[in-house]
């Protein structure tokens, strides 16, 4: 991982085609604004680790649930 130090109103470029600048900062908290191509998803990390661990507690209790109607009908 590289660690970079940055004031306000400067900013990294990726890769030629990502721009990733700081916006403002204040109170501990660091406004970041990125412009990167359309077909490149820029993502908070934290919807992502929620939205995969919804998909797994969701595939879960589907798992539970067709075995139940399984086990249903392998009883009748």
């Amino acid at each position: 991982m590289l660690i970079l130090s940055r004031r306000a109103e400067e900013s990294i470029i990726i890769a030629d085609t990502i721009t990733v600048k700081v916006v403002s900062i204040e109170k501990g908290v660091v406004k970041l604004g990125i412009d990167a191509p359309h077909n490149i998803r820029v993502l908070r990390s934290e919807l992502v680790r929620a939205v995969e661990d919804s998909n797994k507690e969701a595939s879960s209790h589907q798992d539970e649930s067709l075995l139940q109607q399984l086990a249903q009908k392998l009883r009748l």
